[in-house]
């Protein structure tokens, strides 16, 4: 039988202590409901106790509806010389109305005398009272024993005796804690193995790590190997210093590889979607390198690669990218080789082979751009419009008569304006626009706009997502090469184009009019399919 093992997602709990995160009450109510959807059973949604903020947000859970998760409020154990009735901390857990409660408190020795300035006596009191009190009024305890493995290490009974502590209190879960991220494989196996024997008879054990040393994932893993039916971390890994265990890779690997159920079985495919929102509603960039749910987590460059993947993706891919709702991408460059190529541009000619003259035109053309600073790879509008011109599906748009941008400072707070004029051909006609914005690239777009508008009116709902310019060669200072790439969307698709020049602003109109006829055209495929 498969192992079920139960997870607790922290992300909005010690998440928010990574670094520029900032959640509002209504982004808590979307995360939960993100993890619900993907089936987490325990969301730590923060400590009712340390701000108004997160009180507010557990009076507002009460309405939420949830079909899988749990809401968890965190708190420490009662104050050294207070009764758990005279403690705000654990009245503030108890108003919180949650039916499930995470208690901290000292497994370290260290901690107890030289932080907490308690005997050690005195702070297994406090662990056995403050389980007790929450039990005995409906709450399930899970006790996170802060500092384990670090206190199991410089004195391993005293840390055993907190543990013990907390059962006697009436505490379901025993979590052992990786606080400083330091320990490696070894230290956190054993330390769990002993847990396991002495306790998991009369408790739950589980792990909760820090990435300090880059073994959050992995310690996570071995602990559950030893025997924890329990997992704690934040589902993208972020979190003070260098973070938490990130559970987007512990939960793919414990239910593909590893014979458990951490979530609904159906759901894993959830896992890329709900990562992604997430990322969103945090406000950062998901990082394309993450396993499992990252943009290149599935993403294949090299031309061999590329041609065994094609022929059997077992030959370079550890899982289905399907299997986690992510998608396999290849990735074009001056070493994705042929296979690459004629898969590129069946999309559209399904006719073209190996032995047609146009791909090695296209792979010769790749390799020359690439000398010069192009990077296909990040710009699929771009490759697509090169793709074309080669097999003579493409006919251009308007013909640039010319551009030209100026900059003013005047009085105005603002600071710098610019101006942008341009004249172009459509089809014998002539149009003169002119625009301004802040920057000259930004007066560009408004004036290529404002031209193009008459001819084709779908323009206006084009918007840039993402602007990026990139120095070549650094040696050469001001008149060095750039590569520019402009992200943009019209609300329903999102394309990246490029342009290198050693002149910003060409570099810009490069990428700007590669962007804006990758929109026309694929207006005019859509208006065709609807036709047939």
């Amino acid at each position: 039988m498969k192992r079920t093992i139960e997870i607790l997602d922290s992300t909005l709990r010690d998440g928010s202590q990574g670094e520029g995160i900032s959640y509002s009450v209504q982004d808590k109510i979307h995360i939960v409901q993100a993890l619900d959807e993907l089936g987490i059973a325990y969301i730590e949604a923060g400590n009712p106790g340390s701000n108004p903020k997160d009180m507010e947000f557990f009076q507002k859970a009460r309405e939420l509806h949830l079909s899988n998760a749990r809401l968890v409020a965190f708190g420490s154990t009662r104050r050294k010389d207070s009764s758990c009735a005279e403690d705000a901390n654990l009245q503030s857990l108890l108003a919180a109305e949650t039916e499930t409660v995470v208690i901290f408190g000292k497994a370290w020795d260290f901690q107890v005398t030289e932080i907490l300035h308690a005997s050690l006596e005195e702070n297994l009191e406090m662990i056995r009272d403050t389980c007790a009190y929450l039990k005995q009024r409906g709450r399930n305890v899970i006790f996170d024993a802060e500092h384990f493995f670090t206190g199991f290490k410089e004195s391993g009974e005293y840390a055993l005796k907190a543990l013990q502590a907390a059962i006697d209190g009436g505490a379901q879960t025993l979590v052992l804690c990786e606080t400083k991220g330091g320990a490696l494989l070894e230290e956190c196996r054993h330390g769990v193995r002993e847990a396991v024997r002495r306790f998991a008879k009369g408790a739950a054990i589980g792990i909760h790590t820090h990435n300090d040393s880059g073994l959050a994932v992995a310690n996570s893993l071995v602990a559950v190997e030893e025997g924890a039916s329990h997992v704690q971390g934040v589902l993208l890994g972020f979190g003070e210093r260098t973070g938490n265990a990130n559970l987007s890779a512990i939960i793919a690997n414990l239910q593909l590889k590893m014979d458990c159920v951490c979530v609904p079985e159906d759901h894993i495919r959830l896992l890329t979607p709900v990562c992604r929102r997430v990322s969103e509603i945090t406000n950062i960039t998901l990082s394309p390198g993450l396993p499992y749910v990252g943009q290149n987590a599935f993403a294949h460059k090299a031309g061999m690669h590329i041609d065994a993947v094609l022929k059997n993706p077992f030959a370079y891919e550890h899982v289905s990218p399907e299997a986690v709702g992510n998608a396999r991408v290849f990735l074009m460059s001056e070493v994705a080789g042929r296979s690459m190529i004629i898969e590129k541009i069946k999309k559209f000619d399904p006719s073209i082979t190996k032995t047609s003259p146009v791909v090695s035109q296209i792979m010769n053309r790749v390799k020359e751009l690439e000398h010069q600073g192009y990077q296909f790879e990040g710009a699929d509008g771009s490759f697509e419009l090169l793709v074309r011109k080669s097999i003579g599906k493409y006919q251009p748009f308007f013909k640039l008569r010319y551009y030209k941008t100026s900059d003013e400072s005047p009085l105005i707070e603002d600071g710098l304006y610019s101006f942008a004029q341009l004249k172009i051909e459509v089809d014998g006609r002539e149009e003169i626009a002119a625009g301004e914005g802040n920057g000259p690239v930004n007066a560009l777009d408004a004036a290529l706009r404002s031209a193009l508008r008459p001819f084709y009116p779908s323009v206006q709902n084009i918007y840039l997502t993402d602007y990026k310019v990139r120095v070549l060669d650094g040696k050469s200072a001001t008149a060095a090469r750039v590569r520019v790439l402009i992200e943009s969307s019209d609300g329903t698709d999102s394309w990246t184009t490029i342009g290198v020049s050693c002149d910003v602003i060409e570099a810009s109109w490069l990428a700007l009019v590669d962007s804006f006829e990758y929109k026309l055209i694929k207006d005019i495929e859509k208006k065709y399919q609807k036709l047939i």
